[in-house]
């Protein structure tokens, strides 16, 4: 089942449980300059949906919670959404999904697996901390996208408020707040993913 999700989040097509977010103004044309930076931003994000996945594959994986499983599936299940509206806006603006999204998956497996094996508390501690850096992120592009793509704010904005939610929801559920160097390291590793995926 973990690599029927896999192939499946690499490599198939995406379908939404939610109608995409739409902008509630009407955006300009894009030259193809911003074309290019809107559709790198996406591809980005949609990198962080394709770790999310793997990410919440892996702890629901290794809980033996049914409860902590059940909303790892939920969470998965919204993230899954992300994932489809990134995917159509991507293809709307011209680009393709990051090149690496096998390499990025199996990274992010592993790493939550890690978190699971450390207990429920310390995974969904991780669960938290992860969606705020998500969060963090995601208003940052809503500072870099080109002022008149409207279509992929209104993905973005929505995308920010249910990973805001994820975290809350890993929080209330009992989450623990993750030593500074835990925090500092997944930094470092979103900023090389970002980075990377910009590009590639």
């Amino acid at each position: 089942m973990s690599l029927d999700t896999a192939l499946r989040t690499v490599f198939a097509d995406h379908a939404a449980s939610r109608p995409c977010p739409q902008a509630t103004t009407e955006g300009v044309a894009l030259n193809e300059a911003d074309k290019r930076h809107a559709a790198a931003l996406m591809r980005v994000n949609h990198v962080g949906e394709v770790c999310a996945q793997a990410l919440y594959a892996s702890q629901a994986w290794g809980t033996d919670s049914p409860a902590l499983k059940a909303q790892f599936e939920a969470a998965a299940r919204e993230e899954t959404d992300h994932l489809a509206w990134t995917e159509l806006r991507i293809k709307e603006l011209g680009s393709h999904t990051s090149l690496l999204n096998p390499l990025w998956y199996a990274g992010a497996f592993g790493i939550g697996l890690l978190a699971a094996k450390a207990g429920d508390k310390v995974s969904l501690g991780f669960v938290v901390e992860t969606e705020r850096q998500v969060e963090h992120h995601l208003n940052g592009h809503m500072d870099r996208l080109p002022a008149g793509d409207q279509a992929s704010r209104a993905i973005v904005a929505q995308m920010r408020d249910d990973e805001a939610a994820h975290a809350a929801a890993a929080q209330q559920a009992g989450g623990i707040d993750l030593p500074a160097p835990v925090r500092g390291l997944m930094r470092l590793a979103a900023k090389v993913m970002t980075t990377t995926a910009h590009y590639i």
